[in-house]
């Protein structure tokens, strides 16, 4: 089967809380790329909503924005991310490179 993703995931433990204009939660990534990410929560969303995303990890906190591609229920959802170009996405690629360096595995 030839992968379907564009950018190598890492493999990951960080605190989420996540915000849709349906619903809000907690939950985990437990992979992240620069494009996406996945989220292991409870929470009720449907694909194609729009949900803010704010990743906690030690002494610093990312908000990105991203478009739902798939939800599973009571396990969780995977999310694209959608960038203005903006500060958001450099300082999201900033934090990927700080989370290879500090040893998470990469597991494309």
């Amino acid at each position: 089967m030839q992968e379907k993703r564009a950018s190598p995931r890492l493999q990951v433990d960080l605190n989420v809380r996540w915000k849709s204009l349906k619903s809000h939660g907690r939950g985990a990534i437990s992979d992240l790329s620069s494009s996406g990410c996945f989220v292991l929560t409870g929470g009720d969303v449907t694909a194609g909503e729009l949900v803010r995303l704010q990743i906690s990890s030690r002494d610093r906190l990312t908000d990105v924005w991203g478009l739902i591609v798939y939800a599973i229920s009571e396990m969780g959802f995977a999310l694209r991310f959608v960038f203005a170009d903006s500060v958001e996405g450099e300082a999201l690629k900033k934090r990927i490179i700080d989370l290879q360096a500090v040893g998470a595995t990469n597991v494309l």
